[in-house]
């Protein structure tokens, strides 16, 4: 028996696969979110209902566990910075920050030589029309710099918008600008780090997404072994730069010359890497727990080539086909509300 307490702070599917991960090595979870009867509650002994500024609530919860990650990367980093204190946490807060902020994920990824599209931190709509112009474009993308996801916080500007219209959207938030990429395909690499520095890696993965949201991931990815092999390359630099212990996501752009352009990083584990449950003898969730708990990451053993579907809205409410299918490995998280664009389960089909 490992006789370990994982905290994991979040409520979410990620969290839940992460506990029944954790379960199959003898790790008993502990899960701190603000919601109750969340999709991670539901499959743990022990939750603490608190909001993630509540110090006592947070304090009753490190005491009670060894080691501490979280799911999802909004989580304010002064609860994370606050945890550490107490307990150890991973990945680290500096992390966290770097993925909360577009600005500062984009500077730190390429001073550490991993390209990425052309970007600018516009202060007024001129600015962006400047750069434009400098850049001999008449399109790009605005986002906000911190809280986007899944497409939100996000607008594409064109030469017939009224930039100064479009940019009252955001309602005075901190914006940057990226050039619109002429990219043929997205993937994304994940990578687990242990506490003697062995990284494993899972992908790359193609993904497809409707809405902005991921609707299917391909194992393996239909590129070049040059392709492929970069993609691992730059995600395992970025992995050993920041120290990582545990898990992290690399999205990327393939562009039709087959560069590579980073997009985002997640420092948790992925939606693009659920299909490990099945297709793996380690899954990420495996490995993360692994990884933050100090023990030793160990290889995919990838034994399938597969495909992911994720289950978004009334989707989840249109498997007959589906439990009919060999092959077919359904994960429904235990979400009571179906919602417009909401995840709500995947189903991984083995080849």
């Amino acid at each position: 028996m490992t006789n370990i307490k994982l905290g994991i702070v979040g409520g979410g599917q990620l969290g839940r696969m992460s506990a029944l991960a954790a379960a199959n090595l003898g790790i008993e979870t502990v899960i701190y979110c603000p919601e109750p009867d969340s999709p991670a509650s539901q499959v743990v002994k022990t939750t603490i209902n608190g909001a993630y500024d509540d110090q006592t609530k947070l304090q009753e919860f490190a005491d009670q566990v060894d080691y501490i990650s979280y799911e999802f990367e909004n989580i304010p980093v002064e609860t994370v910075e606050f945890l550490e204190q107490h307990k150890p946490v991973y990945p680290k807060a500096s992390l966290l920050q770097a993925s909360q902020d577009r600005i500062e994920e984009k500077t730190f990824l390429n001073n550490i030589d991993i390209p990425t599209a052309r970007w600018a931190a516009p202060k007024t709509p001129q600015d962006v029309l400047d750069t434009l112009n400098v850049w001999n474009a008449k399109e790009c993308i605005l986002k906000t710099t911190r809280f986007g996801y899944d497409g939100k916080g996000q607008a594409r500007y064109t030469g017939d918008t009224d930039i100064e219209t479009l940019w009252t959207q955001f309602n005075d938030q901190t914006l940057i600008m990226e050039e619109i990429v002429d990219f043929t395909c997205e993937i994304s690499v994940i990578v687990a780090r242990d506490v003697n520095g062995k990284i494993i890696h899972y992908g790359p993965m193609l993904n497809e997404h409707k809405n902005h949201i991921l609707s299917k991931t391909t194992l393996p990815a239909p590129l070049d072994k040059d392709v492929c092999d970069e993609a691992v390359r730059l995600t395992e630099r970025l992995a050993k730069h920041i120290g990582l212990k545990g898990v992290l996501t690399l999205e990327l752009f393939v562009t039709s010359d087959n560069s590579l352009l980073a997009n985002e990083i997640a420092p948790r584990t992925h939606n693009s890497g659920h299909w490990s449950i099945d297709a793996c003898a380690h899954s990420q969730f495996e490995n993360h727990v692994r990884a933050v708990c100090d023990l030793p990451v160990l290889g995919p053993a990838r034994h399938s080539d597969c495909e992911m579907l994720n289950l978004i809205g009334d989707d989840v409410e249109n498997l007959d086909e589906m439990m009919k299918t060999d092959k077919a490995c359904i994960h429904i998280y235990g979400k009571h509300e179906v919602k417009p664009g909401r995840k709500m389960g995947h189903v991984t089909i083995l080849k």
